[in-house]
């Protein structure tokens, strides 16, 4: 459905986006992250048709809309978009917020389609409120409708949540998953938040200084990360310090770790092993121990600062009934599926 070859966008001479290229089957929901600057905005706007390519392509259904000889106005790619801050019309009613862009359907087919988008999105009898008597959810909920509206092929949400409360943002994003999944839309989402990231999408795109990092499903990013950018912008994580035995096993201060498959590493290489909170197990009869630095109390979890032996320090992520004080040695161990590993520099 979506398909971009090494896109590259331009201003005033300056590149904001380099070499990107990925793609998307039909029904399948992207997501971009990345730190502000980063371009993944720009990146978006450039497959709505608002700026033009400087280099590579971007295709629709294998037709090509952009590229550096031909530009497809953004009103003939029958793409959706929904903005950051919604952009409803408060003058208008919300049937007539969603029916805005289908003036050549007859009234009867309008009212049809509304009725539909609206119950769609769990607002079956709130046609005729007006913008300002909704709440932040029900605007999000509005501004969805209208993008969906004239059946795009693809639809792309800019940071579709930020102005809303935490706690709100991660359940509308699964339901707008449901509801997109429902209609097997495509979309791109572009976000700074990962939780909604992962509550989301099927793939997601890490960027840094306008170039792609990654492109990978949700699981592949947070325990395969190619590099170290990727490893520390997704997720909580730590780099452990650690000296090639051989081609397989690492020596940290946690212990000798395997890895399952051999390395190019030689002996004696210094290397830098991802430890998540989830790779460190609490365990009081480990004979291994580490102080409590830290604690964050998270309802089911406690997500503890541990400093080791060695003065390093790790993230552990133990169920809530693990109580321990500031200060406390507690027992732990490593449970690690696989060896994230990446060369020191």
């Amino acid at each position: 459905m979506l398909d971009l070859q090494q896109v590259a966008v331009a201003y005033a001479g300056h590149t904001v986006v380099k070499d990107i290229s990925l793609s998307l089957a039909q029904g399948q929901i992207g997501c971009l992250v990345g730190p502000s600057g980063c371009g993944k905005t720009t990146l978006l706007r450039a497959i709505a048709g608002f700026e033009p390519v400087s280099e590579g392509c971007i295709s629709l259904q294998q037709q090509a809309v952009s590229s550096g000889a031909h530009m497809l106005a953004p009103e003939r790619r029958q793409v959706g978009m929904v903005f950051q801050d919604f952009a409803l019309f408060p003058h208008l009613n919300v049937a007539d917020n969603i029916s805005f862009g289908l003036f050549k359907l007859s009234k009867a087919s309008r009212t049809a389609k509304v009725k539909q988008l609206l119950q769609l999105v769990g607002l079956p009898d709130l046609g005729q409120r007006y913008i300002h008597q909704l709440s932040g959810g029900q605007q999000q909920r509005v501004a969805l409708a209208r993008a969906l509206a004239p059946q795009p092929k693809i639809l792309l949400l800019d940071e579709p949540f930020s102005s809303l409360d935490t706690e709100l943002r991660e359940g509308l994003a699964r339901e707008i998953r449901q509801i997109l999944q429902q209609l097997h839309i495509t979309a791109v989402l572009v976000t700074h938040d990962q939780n909604e990231a992962f509550a989301m999408a099927d793939m997601i795109g890490v960027m840094q200084h306008g170039r792609l990092q990654q492109w990978a499903t949700p699981y592949e990013l947070y325990h395969k990360p190619l590099n170290r950018f990727v490893a520390d912008f997704i997720g909580r994580g730590v780099l452990l310090p650690g000296t090639m035995l051989d081609a397989q096993q690492v020596q940290t201060s946690l212990g000798v770790f395997r890895q399952r498959y051999a390395s190019t590493a030689e002996p004696g290489d210094k290397v830098d092993v991802l430890i998540r909170p989830d790779d460190i197990v609490h365990d009081d009869s480990s004979g291994i121990t580490a102080q409590v630095v830290e604690k964050a109390f998270r309802g089911s979890h406690i997500l503890y600062q541990l400093k080791l032996h060695s003065g390093e320090l790790v993230h552990c992520l133990a169920l809530s009934h693990h109580n321990h004080a500031i200060g406390e040695q507690i027992g732990i161990r490593l449970d690690l599926d696989h060896l994230v590993l990446f060369a020191r520099s």
